[in-house]
């Protein structure tokens, strides 16, 4: 029986047994839902009305999982699979990483805007999974590059396993992407995920020339964000309608819609970076201001600096050369220039604009929880 997801009539979607891929893996993989959601995929409720009750007294994210538990258990269950492989290391690297959480909010929103226009099936969930190992292949060659001591509260997958394996195992996730791709028989679904790739490693690339330049302006910096994270963001989204049919205006909204949730998302996490909020953030405080990287807080403060704060910026930022206290001092400096303020209002900007989209999605409590996930991204603590 087909389900009704807009109107949030939800039927169960298969759920492999952790014996079927992986054994320990899918427990862990079960397990970091309870970290990133209070109710979250591992809610007991299998009755959709008391899901939607749950969710109602929950954040927009979590409103978002509950109502699609069935499914994210089903995109978890194939993301083990996908994961196979003849070369032990691959699935061990991997399932280091994607086990150890993070709020999932990418295969999400692919599941909600199919959700949109009643699409919840196999390739919604196959496609959730190649947006997810997109995006966890692009967290294994950034830890690289960056030189990451933390990711997701643990170490991440290169100090563990080193530099070269975890490169290539992030090559795996893209190919295994691509794969999952072409098996939905859609070119729109394989253009629109492709160039999101492809942008992706252009934004890489940006940021990398940015780093320590003090000459990068908030234009810059929105260009970088704008490639690095929202393009997966606004991906993950357009590809709900595509599924549904929904047509040209409903694919640009969902598009707009994830471009500008993403921007108000890494803002937020450019603020919570300088220690806000630290103990739920899944990563040590001031790793933006260790590796030199200029983010809008800093960008803010910079605009109007005196000599002295120009000076501690330089030697800091542009020179790499760090003392213990000048993560403290740093947040000092913002915080007398408003920056966490002014960066928070920017991301609330964005996150206005992306609920502004929604008009045109179909009624319902999917619209609604999205609606609210765009204030929530510029307001969340964690």
């Amino acid at each position: 029986m087909r389900q009704r997801v807009g109107g949030c009539i939800l039927a169960d979607a298969p759920c492999l047994s952790n014996n079927d891929f992986l054994p320990g893996v899918f427990d862990r993989l079960e397990e970091s839902g309870k970290n990133c959601f209070k109710v979250g995929m591992n809610s007991a409720s299998a009755n959709p009305a008391n899901r939607k009750a749950e969710a109602a007294a929950s954040t927009p994210l979590d409103s978002l999982s509950v109502m699609f538990e069935p499914q994210m258990r089903a995109v978890n269950a194939r993301i083990l699979e996908a994961m196979r492989s003849d070369v032990p290391l691959i699935p061990r690297l991997a399932g280091y990483l994607i086990a150890a959480g993070g709020k999932r909010i990418r295969p999400l929103l692919t599941l909600a805007c199919a959700g949109l226009y009643d699409r919840q099936g196999p390739a919604a969930q196959s496609l959730a999974c190649a947006v997810e190992f997109i995006h966890t292949a692009t967290l294994l060659h950034d830890d690289v590059v960056d030189g990451s001591e933390e990711r997701r509260g643990q170490a991440p997958a290169n100090l563990i396993f080193g530099n070269q394996a975890s490169v290539l195992v992030g090559d795996f996730l893209f190919s295994r992407a691509f794969q999952l791709m072409v098996e939905q028989g859609s070119l729109e679904v394989l253009r629109i995920l492709s160039q999101a790739s492809a942008v992706i490693a252009e934004g890489e690339v940006m940021q990398l020339a940015a780093a320590n330049d003090l000459e990068t302006t908030m234009d810059r910096y929105l260009q970088v964000i704008s490639a690095k994270t929202a393009a997966l963001f606004s991906a993950a989204c357009e590809i709900g309608p595509v599924l549904g049919n929904a047509g040209a205006q409903a694919q640009e909204a969902l598009r707009d819609y994830g471009h500008h949730l993403g921007i108000a998302f890494q803002i937020a996490d450019d603020v919570l970076d300088y220690g806000m909020g630290f103990e739920s953030f899944g990563k040590a405080p001031g790793n933006d201001f260790q590796e030199g990287k200029l983010t809008a807080p800093l960008l803010i403060a910079l605009q109007d600096a005196s000599s002295e704060e120009a000076a501690f910026w330089k030697r800091t930022i542009q020179d790499r050369e760090t003392e213990p206290s000048d993560l403290a001092q740093a947040r000092k400096i913002i915080a007398d220039h408003d920056g966490f303020s002014k960066a928070l209002a920017l991301a609330r900007a964005h996150a206005d604009r992306a609920a502004s989209t929604l008009t045109i999605a179909p009624e319902g409590c999917v619209r609604e929880a999205l609606t609210e996930l765009a204030v929530f991204a510029a307001e969340r603590q964690f």
